[in-house]
């Protein structure tokens, strides 16, 4: 494979990361980000280990980042992801790693959140010669698969020419995501959680024609953290609307680039089993969230006065060096580092990044 430059990768470079990731086997984490804190710990994570990484918003997340004291909350949404993916073009290079830059779940209600965002990536993709995403989701997985696959077309068409990537959803992802998606989902027996084979192939007949884009299959997986046996992973769907893509257009193995949502708190072992299968990206949010929350709290807890006081009533010492935000955000940070070092080893991403 050839080597690519650090920054945020897009269009063949794309592919060739999916190439790669598909041929050796692994897959890269995609996090879900909601401010420079978040973004910043991503990029240390990978520039750790060595590995190429997909930072995501949410539309929650974009309007986070943007933040709360803007009052048009559809305006906050796209201004925070047009905001945090500059960030992410500006430092990517700087740490060496590169970097795929997504958006996460958009349902029907989110379309003109995509379509504002593809009117500025068209924007800047003429004055920089480069898209502002990566990629988009469009998560239909809700509507019927006709409007599934027609918006998805539509879309594709507008993003192809910006050498910009769509991800699709077939088969619904349980649980809740950023408003996305209902509790009432979750079960292990619920038919929704399991994509069809035969609408993964019919996705490929009328999108690979236009342009580039993943799936994400669904094969029993859920967004969040739930009790053991409320949730069984099946990765052999995965396998089996590979073999049937292929052996319709007389493909080698894995011609599609599958992606793996709801990855916290997924079985090990039925992570490593979908890298066989073309699976490309894992979703990690929720396990990032409590890594960061985990050690803001410890923080917290061991300097509990300086949370209280700005002089220790007990020492009468100045306590602004422990609460100064840099201190407890930066325990938040390492949490993450120390989270996704994890995922990258569980994904055997370790030390493969093109950018090297």
């Amino acid at each position: 494979m050839g080597k690519l430059k650090p920054g945020v990768i897009f269009g063949e470079d794309y592919k060739t990361l999916i190439e790669a990731c598909r041929q050796g086997k692994f897959a890269l984490p995609a996090v879900n980000v909601v401010g420079t804190d978040s973004i910043n710990a991503v990029l240390e994570a990978a520039a750790a280990n060595n590995t190429d990484i997909i930072v995501q918003l949410s539309n929650g997340g974009a309007q986070f980042y943007a933040g709360k004291g803007i009052k048009d909350s559809f305006q906050a949404k796209v201004l925070g992801a047009v905001a945090a993916a500059q960030h992410v073009h500006l430092l990517a290079e700087h740490y060496g790693v590169g970097v795929v830059l997504h958006t996460d779940h958009a349902d029907k209600s989110l379309i003109p959140w995509l379509e504002e965002l593809i009117k500025h990536g068209e924007a800047f993709y003429k004055a920089n010669g480069k898209p502002l995403f990566s990629s988009h989701m469009l998560d239909l997985s809700a509507e019927d698969i006709e409007f599934n696959l027609s918006e998805s077309e539509r879309l594709l068409k507008m993003m192809a020419p910006l050498e910009m990537s769509l991800e699709i959803e077939l088969g619904v992802t349980g649980g809740e995501e950023d408003g996305i998606g209902s509790d009432d989902d979750i079960g292990a027996d619920n038919p929704k959680l399991y994509t069809q084979p035969e609408d993964v192939l019919q996705a490929y007949d009328r999108l690979n024609p236009l342009g580039h884009f993943s799936v994400a299959a669904s094969f029993g997986n859920v967004h969040g953290v739930y009790k053991p046996g409320n949730v069984k992973l099946r990765p052999e769907i995965l396998r089996e609307s590979q073999k049937l893509v292929s052996e319709t257009h007389s493909l080698g193995a894995n011609p599609l680039a599958l992606v793996f949502h709801g990855g916290s708190g997924s079985e090990k072992s039925k992570i490593t089993e979908s890298l066989n299968y073309g699976v490309f990206k894992m979703n990690i949010d929720t396990d990032t969230q409590f890594a960061f929350s985990e050690k803001v709290g410890a923080y917290v807890e061991a300097n509990a006065n300086a949370f209280k006081y700005q002089i220790d009533p007990e020492t009468g010492a100045p306590t602004k060096k422990a609460y100064d935000p840099r201190k407890w955000l930066r325990e938040g940070e390492l949490g993450i580092v120390e989270r996704l070092k994890e995922a990258c080893e569980d994904l055997n991403c370790v030390g493969k990044s093109l950018c090297q």
